[in-house]
C-alpha cells in the first residue's frame, strides 16, 4: 500500500465521523494534490499523503496543544511512525509558523520539525488554500475570505491568516506558474 492510500485510511478514521466537514475538505485537498502530479513527479504520492493528513490534528482524539499542525505532526511521528517528510509537511503546511507564533509555539514547532522542501510545502499550501471547507475548489482569495468569515476578525486564526497572506499567495502563484509551464 502506498503512502497516499495509508494516509487516506488514517485520515478517514480520524476525521470522517467526528468531523465530516473537515473530512470533506480533506478529500478535496487530496484531489487537488493528485492534480499536481505533472509538477511534483515522483513526489505525487508523498504530496497526496500529506494532503490527506494535513488536518488530522483537528481530530478530537489528537488535540493536545490546540494547534492542529503540531498536534497532527506529533501523532504522525510518535504514534503512526510516519515518514519524516510527511511529519514536516503536516507541521508546516499553509504557513503554519505564523499561527505558531500567535500561539507562542514557534520554538516548539521549529525544534521538533524542520522545514520541508519549499516546493512541496508550496504545493500543499496551494491544495489547502484553494479548497473550501466542503471540499470544493475555491479561488485563494475566496478561501482567505471564508476563513476570516468563519473565525471573525479578532480570532488568532484570522490574525495568523492575515500575516500569512503574502506567503499563501506566493505559494499559490508559484504552483499556478509551474502548472502553466507544463500545460504548454
Amino acid at each position: 500500500m502506498g503512502q497516499a492510500a495509508w494516509a487516506r485510511d488514517l485520515a478517514e478514521r480520524l476525521l470522517a465521523e467526528p468531523l465530516p466537514r473537515r473530512w470533506a475538505h480533506t478529500e478535496g485537498v487530496a484531489a487537488r494534490a493528485v492534480s499536481l502530479a505533472p509538477i511534483v513527479g515522483d513526489e505525487a504520492d508523498t504530496l497526496t499523503a500529506a494532503a490527506y493528513l494535513h488536518d488530522i490534528g483537528y481530530s478530537p482524539e489528537l488535540v493536545d496543544t490546540g494547534f492542529h499542525p503540531l498536534d497532527g505532526a506529533r501523532y504522525l511521528r510518535d504514534v503512526a511512525g510516519a515518514d519524516e517528510s510527511l511529519c514536516r509537511l503536516v507541521a508546516h503546511h499553509s504557513c503554519a509558523v505564523n499561527e505558531a507564533t500567535e500561539r507562542g509555539l514557534l520554538d516548539v514547532l521549529s525544534s521538533e520539525f524542520a522545514q520541508e522542501r519549499p516546493e512541496l510545502v508550496e504545493a500543499l499550501t496551494y491544495c489547502d488554500m484553494t479548497t473550501g471547507p466542503d471540499g470544493r475548489h475555491l479561488d485563494v482569495h475566496e478561501r482567505l475570505a471564508e476563513i476570516h468569515s468563519r473565525y471573525g476578525p479578532d480570532h488568532l486564526v484570522s490574525r495568523s491568516i492575515t500575516i500569512s497572506t503574502p506567503c499563501i499567495l506566493a505559494a499559490v502563484r508559484a504552483v499556478e506558474k509551474a502548472l502553466a509551464s507544463v500545460a504548454r
